[in-house]
């Protein structure tokens, strides 16, 4: 996982979990406790080997809204951010 903090003065919490997922080791608790530190303004940016959808409900129901790029066959881009934010 790595934290930046982007122009605006907002961080990006950036974390890849394709290794995981490719080792067949699932990855939520990370996620979980990567979002822990996920303020106001901040992005929180999960790359993953596939489109997660049960995920992408699990945190809306934690109040983030996201966007979703394929970036390759086996390379999603996922950005989360708090709704209405």
């Amino acid at each position: 996982m790595s934290e930046n903090m982007n122009q605006e003065g907002k961080n990006i919490i950036e974390l890849d979990v394709r290794v995981d997922l490719n080792n067949k080791l699932d990855p939520f608790k990370k996620i979980m406790e990567a979002i822990k530190s996920v303020g106001s303004g901040d992005l929180f940016i999960l790359h993953a080997t596939f489109k997660p959808v049960p995920l992408l409900k699990v945190m809306k129901g934690k109040g983030f809204i996201h966007q979703v790029e394929q970036i390759e066959d086996k390379h999603w881009k996922i950005i989360f951010s708090k709704a209405g934010e």
